[in-house]
């Protein structure tokens, strides 16, 4: 077990949590740590000649501990031939060999590569009628009974607090049963089914009182996406509105969370609430700024009283008054600004985000997808190229899956119509046209697509992102598409980042030896297709910043069109004017693939352009509220040491 009052990775008391909480630097070492728990059990239970009982999770969280726990069946001989496990739920009505059955993600995940005995594996029936639902959810339980009962359950944690599909407003003694999913969580799975319209609404999940009775309960969380109800959960009362935090009352529960994760816990978000801390600048900047939203108070404004009245009287102590701390922060806030962000020339550059030297640049920006360029930093990639810098920018895969069906369809036939109406013969486009229609006729939702059609989606993508490098006033040679492998399964499941996808990415910097990169920041999934990209850049960096050009260049993190950095992090913020805002939404729309309904819409209704302007403006009311300059909207970067 994991439990101790002193977390190991912060080194601060978890005085506010309600559940014994492990911090670990990342999902990785986090799944590792588990697995070494798991075998350890696993081998106990040998030991006795006795049976391990496992309770099983699906999703994105347990990936990584699965392939970790197969790595030690292969590698190191760990055998499961012991082990019974009853996984949590599977989707309703499901088939078992559909592509989105939890029968499929368990055998691709676990059990195909390694040696459980068959009539170990128990899994929800997705195939019943529902009126045998009922009876077949009891026998489930009592198989659970006459094995002993769970020894080790593992959980992941819904966005609303759900374990297993135990939606909000679950009773704690809820047993097996069929269940309606919540809409946000139908909007969490929807990318898997290439949409919300084609998301089961129902599915057969363990009760409360069930994964209450486990003996041992490890819950995994990565991801900025859970903070919040994570801290919900361990750290707020007991309700059966997030059905996690009824993991209150069990004995033997230890959260496992990545950094990201935890970082709404109280002792991450204000650990000078929870103990003495050195008083870092980072940490009063933090600490400063969000007492000035929380009290709605510009920074300015903020008194000792304010200070002491919330906790923070140590740092009065230290750095007071509150005058001089207030305008240390002020100051500081204000140097992001910059309306320049490719550097001033002939400016004062020590108080400013970047260099004024070199007074041109080159300039890579990394676009994970084909549209994160502009919809996340158009601004500023429109007011780089402008100030005369050399903009690059690189396409890193192809964002083939999000377009739809009938779009590239459209496409297909729109090359047969010209050809016919020029009278030119090719009968190779007609060929692709009707074997792309024909497959499309009996396509499984969520299918892989063939390689035509995979093509057409990728031109149609290629060709929105030209036209807007264009629009901002690139030419073709300083537009580059990448196509990292690993996107290229076709699927909504990637492949892990290989060596050629880093290979591709160190070619091009150092063909470019930019003296800035622009590189997507979003952590918050991490096995979404941002965070493969910016690990290939981070690998990249590693490899050749001991070049001598690297010791030129600066790497700035931006977000994309779902969230912002938080304002104690920003290191340089971009300004744009109304006019501004207007053309970056006009640069957007040279995407039309990606409007009006797209494949992977998430949990936000809003089409892209609109996300991105409600950003930005966000963002700039928020530096004004804090008593700086207001501007119609602005683009937030933070500086990455490599």
């Amino acid at each position: 077990m994991f439990t101790s009052t002193i977390d190991t990775a912060t080194e601060f008391e978890k005085r506010f949590e309600k559940i014994n909480t492990h911090v670990f630097d990342n999902s990785a070492n986090a799944s590792k740590a588990v697995a070494q728990e798991i075998k350890k059990l696993i081998e106990d239970k040998q030991k006795e000649n006795k049976s391990c009982v496992l309770g099983l999770a699906t999703g994105s969280s347990p990936k990584g501990l699965y392939a970790e726990l197969v790595r030690l069946h292969k590698e190191e001989g760990l055998s499961f031939k012991n082990v019974i496990s009853f996984n949590l739920d599977e989707y309703y009505p499901m088939k078992a060999a559909s592509i989105h059955s939890y029968v499929r993600f368990m055998n691709e995940q676990l059990f195909d590569h390694v040696d459980i005995l068959k009539e170990n594996i128990y899994i929800p029936d997705g195939t019943l009628e529902k009126n045998e639902i009922a009876a077949f959810c009891k026998e489930y339980e009592a198989a659970i009974e006459r094995v002993g009962g769970i020894d080790l359950q593992v959980l992941g944690i819904g966005g609303n607090g759900h374990i297993g599909f135990n939606e909000s407003g679950s009773l704690q003694n809820s047993r097996t049963r069929l269940v309606a999913l919540d809409h946000s969580t139908r909007i969490a799975a929807s990318k898997e089914f290439e949409g919300l319209k084609n998301t089961p609404r129902t599915a057969i999940t363990l009760g409360v009182n069930k994964i209450m009775d486990a003996k041992r309960v490890i819950l995994l969380a990565w991801g900025e996406s859970k903070s919040a109800i994570v801290a919900k959960a361990v750290e707020e009362g007991m309700t059966n509105l997030v059905p996690a935090s009824f993991l209150q009352e069990h004995q033997q529960v230890d959260f496992i969370l990545d950094k990201e994760a935890s970082s709404n816990l109280t002792r991450i978000n204000k650990p000078w609430l929870v103990e003495e801390v050195e008083w870092t600048d980072k940490l009063i900047s933090k600490a400063v700024l969000g007492l000035a939203l929380t009290l709605e108070k510009p920074v300015l404004m903020l008194t000792d009283a304010d200070y002491i009245e919330n906790g923070m009287s140590d740092l009065l102590a230290q750095m007071g008054p509150a005058y001089d701390i207030n305008i240390k922060i002020f100051n500081k806030l204000q140097n992001t600004i910059t309306g320049w962000p490719g550097g001033k020339p002939g400016a004062d550059d020590s108080k400013r985000p970047e260099r004024a030297l070199p007074a041109k640049k080159r300039v890579l920006i990394f676009s994970p997808h084909p549209d994160d360029d502009i919809i996340s930093m158009g601004g500023t990639f429109k007011r780089l190229q402008e100030q005369g810098h050399e903009v690059h920018v690189a396409y890193q895969t192809s964002g083939n899956i999000a377009v739809a069906d009938d779009e590239a369809i459209r496409f297909a036939k729109f090359i047969t119509d010209y050809n016919e109406a020029f009278n030119i013969s090719c009968d190779e486009a007609k060929e692709i046209y009707t074997k792309s229609f024909d497959f499309l006729k009996n396509k499984e939702i969520g299918g892989v697509d063939i390689p035509e059609l995979r093509k057409i989606k990728g031109i149609i993508r290629r060709g929105e992102a030209r036209a807007t490098s264009h629009f901002v006033g690139l030419p073709d040679s300083q537009i580059h598409f990448m196509d990292l492998p690993f996107y290229e399964t076709g699927a909504v499941e990637k492949n892990p980042l290989g060596e050629e996808d880093i290979n591709l990415t160190i070619a091009l910097i150092e063909e470019i030896k930019p003296h800035q990169i622009y590189a997507a920041g979003d952590l918050a999934d991490p096995h979404g297709t941002h965070k493969v990209c910016l690990d290939a850049i981070f690998e990249a960096l590693k490899q050749i910043k001991h070049k001598d050009f690297m010791k030129d260049c600066w790497l700035w993190l931006y977000r994309g069109a779902w969230q912002e950095w938080g304002i104690d992090e920003i290191d340089m913020a971009v300004p744009m004017g109304p006019d501004q805002v207007i053309e970056k939404r006009f640069g957007i729309f040279k995407h039309q693939s990606q409007k009006d309904g797209v494949v992977f819409q998430g949990a936000d209704s809003r089409e892209f352009w609109q996300r991105a302007e409600d950003r930005n403006r966000e963002t700039a009311e928020l530096y004004d509220k804090l008593g700086l300059a207001h501007y119609a909207a602005m683009e937030a970067f933070v500086k990455w040491e490599y």
